[in-house]
């Protein structure tokens, strides 16, 4: 009997699973493994396909525009995902750390608000106020290089083929530091403020405090902001088209 009644328990969530396994299978798999089997065929959409093997795959890598856009694209994850999520642990660390120890939870509130208030605005809306801040003309930032003397670096940020990317890796930062901290900041909330007391004592520094307890405590957090701040960045369409208007 308990046999049996440890094998109900095992698989008696499988019926609540099945219809979510099936509609992903539908919707998600079967079009992911007909799309690898006619990635191997020459097919314009209409009539029968022509078996050629490997042939698209070897005009793939041949292709400059393919190598340039997956450098691209490389660019964009790695500030979208990678970048935002050290800045949002440190910055998680500082405010846990030494902001809320030494001048008050609220004090730490207030700034995790400010930080995190470019997540909530809309992307056309950021999207347009950095395209205001960064323009060639009137800009706030070529204005800004221009008061303080640096007016030969002024340009046209978002025209420029040399800064365009750039550009808008630095705005898509600014963005998404907000997830981060949270996220990082609700998984603190278990970390035993002893441990930092304790440290203290014995004299470790913040960024020993921050290595040896901060990041080991948190790793859970930090994978999960990894997979969605990468997976945010596979999809980034919006914040691009906002900023470029599709160039240069």
């Amino acid at each position: 009997m308990r046999g049996r009644s440890g094998a109900r328990e095992r698989w008696g969530y499988v019926p609540y699973l099945l219809p979510g396994l099936l509609l992903f299978t539908a919707v998600i798999g079967v079009p992911f493994l007909m799309n690898i089997g006619t990635s191997f065929t020459e097919w314009t959409g209409v009539g029968t396909p022509k078996w050629i093997g490997l042939g698209n795959y070897r005009e793939l890598v041949r292709d400059e525009q393919f190598w340039a856009s997956f450098g691209h694209n490389a660019l964009i994850i790695v500030g979208m995902a990678i970048v935002p999520t050290v800045i949002g642990l440190v910055l998680a660390s500082v405010l846990t750390d030494l902001i809320a120890r030494h001048f008050g939870a609220r004090t730490a509130s207030v700034l995790r608000a400010c930080i995190y208030l470019p997540q909530v605005l809309p992307i056309v809306i950021a999207g347009v106020v950095w395209s205001w801040l960064l323009a060639p003309e009137g800009g706030a930032v070529n204005a800004l290089l221009d008061a303080v003397g640096l007016g030969s670096l002024a340009h046209d940020w978002l025209g420029d083929p040399a800064t365009a990317l750039w550009s808008v890796i630095a705005v898509m930062v600014w963005i998404q530091i907000g997830f981060p901290l949270v996220i990082f900041m609700s998984g603190l909330q278990r970390v035993d403020p002893a441990l930092y007391e304790a440290a203290e004592i014995d004299g470790a520094s913040w960024p020993r405090r921050f290595w040896h307890i901060t990041i080991p405590q948190i790793r859970p957090e930090i994978f999960v902001v990894l997979l969605w701040t990468t997976i945010a960045a596979l999809k980034a369409f919006a914040h691009i088209f906002v900023l470029t208007k599709g160039g240069p």
